[in-house]
C-alpha cells in the first residue's frame, strides 16, 4: 500500500518502505547501492535508516539443495531483489566437494527469496543486471525457450518489475503481459568514463569510428554513433552451421563492412564478452587495417576463458583499453590491469530504485541521449 509524505513542500508517494535484498553473488554491489540511495535521500533532506539492506541467509544442504531464510521484516515493504546470475566465483559443498554456483543456482535462489517473502511485501521487484538465459531467447528447432520461461515464472510468482541491462534480445519481454520489463542501457556511464579517460579521442571525433562486431549489435552501435556524432561500421560473422561447439556454431571468418579505418580510432561495442576470442579477432583485424587506437566496450565482461587473450592484445600494442561494468562478476586479476576500466553502475541503479520506490518516472534517469549530448557539448 502506498504511503504519502511531505518533503520540502513536495508530496512524495512511496510504494512502501524501501528494502533491498542483495544476494551473496552481488554483496559489494548491494552495499554500494545502499550507500548511494542513502546519499540521494539525505541530499533531498529525507530521514534515512542505517541501511536499506534486508538480512537474509542462503543455506545449502550437503546434497546441493538450498533454502533462504529472511531475518528482517519485509511486511509492507517495496522489496528489490538484486542478483548477479553470472557470478561464477561462489561455491558450496556438494557431497563434500567444492561446487561452483552457475546461473541455474542463482536463479533458483531468486525464486527461494520470493517464496520466503510469502506475499508479505507491498511489492516485489527483481534487478537481474545480466538477464538469466538471455541468449536462449528464441527457438531454433526442437529446443527449450528458457528466457521466456523464466520471465513467465517470475510474473506468476508476483514480481511487479524486472530490471535488466542490455538484454541480448529485448523482444523477449513479449513473453509477459503484466510484469513490467525494463531493459536499461549503460551507455551514459560508459561514455562518461571514456570522455574522462580519452579527452584527445573525444576532441577529435571526426577520426573516431564505432564498430559493431556483428549484425545483431548494429542497433547498439548506431545509437552510440548518433549520440557521439561519429561514423559507424560493422562485421559480418560467417559461421559453419554444420558444426556445434560449446552450444554454438563456430565462426569461420569476420568480414568488415564500413569506412576505411586506417589512421582512425575505433570503439568496438558489444553487449557481452564470453571467451573473448571473437572480439580478439576483430581487434587484430582493425590493427591489420592500420587503425590507430582500438577500444573495446562491453556491458558484461564474463571472460569465460580468463583475461589472458586481452593481456596479449595489450602487450602486442593492439588493444588500448577495455571498458566493462560492475553489473556482473569479473576475474579479480583484471582489476589492476592498465588496459581494464570497470565502470561503476551502482549510483545509476540507485537512482532507478529510488524513482521506482517513489512512484516517479524513470525516464529522466535512463534518458542517456540528453545527458550525453550535454556531456559531449553536442
Amino acid at each position: 500500500m502506498a504511503h504519502k509524505y511531505m518533503f520540502n513542500g513536495i508530496e512524495i508517494d512511496f510504494a512502501g518502505d524501501l528494502g533491498i535484498i542483495a544476494m551473496s553473488n552481488c554483496e559489494e554491489f548491494g552495499k554500494k547501492l545502499d550507500d548511494s540511495i542513502k546519499r540521494i535521500r539525505k541530499a533531498a533532506g529525507m530521514l534515512v535508516p542505517d541501511t536499506f539492506l534486508i538480512n537474509i541467509e542462503e543455506v545449502r544442504f550437503a546434497n546441493g539443495e538450498g533454502k533462504i531464510k529472511i531475518h528482517d521484516t519485509v511486511r509492507g515493504k517495496d522489496v528489490f531483489i538484486v542478483s548477479d546470475t553470472g557470478n561464477y566465483s561462489r561455491t558450496y559443498k556438494l557431497y563434500g566437494h567444492d561446487n561452483r554456483m552457475g546461473p541455474d543456482d542463482h536463479y533458483q535462489d531468486i525464486k527461494r527469496v520470493i517464496s520466503a517473502i510469502g506475499g508479505k511485501a507491498a511489492r516485489v521487484n527483481v534487478i537481474m543486471p545480466m538477464l538469466y538465459a538471455s541468449r536462449q531467447d528464441k527457438r531454433e528447432g526442437r529446443e527449450s525457450l528458457d528466457c521466456s520461461m523464466i520471465l513467465q515464472e517470475l510474473e506468476n510468482m508476483g514480481v511487479r518489475d524486472l530490471i535488466t541491462f542490455d538484454a541480448h534480445n529485448a523482444a523477449v519481454q513479449n513473453a509477459v503481459s503484466v510484469m513490467s520489463f525494463e531493459n536499461i542501457y549503460a551507455t551514459y556511464e560508459i561514455v562518461k568514463n571514456f570522455i574522462s579517460d580519452e579527452p584527445d579521442v573525444i576532441a577529435d571525433r571526426d577520426n573516431l569510428l564505432i564498430i559493431s562486431p556483428d549484425v545483431g549489435g548494429m542497433g547498439r552501435a548506431i545509437y552510440y554513433s548518433n549520440v557521439m556524432k561519429t561514423d559507424v561500421g560493422m562485421f559480418y560473422k560467417r559461421r559453419d552451421y554444420s558444426i556445434v561447439e560449446s552450444g554454438r556454431n563456430p565462426i569461420v571468418c569476420h568480414e568488415y563492412l564500413g569506412k576505411d579505418v586506417a589512421g582512425k580510432n575505433v570503439m568496438i561495442i558489444d553487449d557481452m564478452i564470453g571467451t573473448g576470442e571473437s572480439m580478439a579477432e576483430i581487434v587484430q583485424e582493425m590493427k591489420r587495417r592500420n587503425a590507430a587506437k582500438v577500444f573495446v566496450v562491453a556491458t558484461f565482461g564474463m571472460f569465460t576463458k580468463g583475461i589472458g587473450i586481452f593481456q596479449e592484445l595489450f602487450d602486442q600494442g593492439l588493444l588500448t583499453r577495455l571498458y566493462t561494468t560492475n553489473l556482473t562478476h569479473v576475474p579479480t586479476d583484471a582489476l589492476d590491469k592498465p588496459w581494464f576500466n570497470r565502470v561503476d553502475m551502482s549510483p545509476f541503479a540507485a537512482e532507478l530504485i529510488n524513482n521506482i520506490n517513489m512512484n516517479r518516472s524513470i525516464e529522466p534517469v535512463i534518458d542517456a541521449t540528453t545527458r550525453l549530448k550535454n556531456a559531449l557539448g553536442n
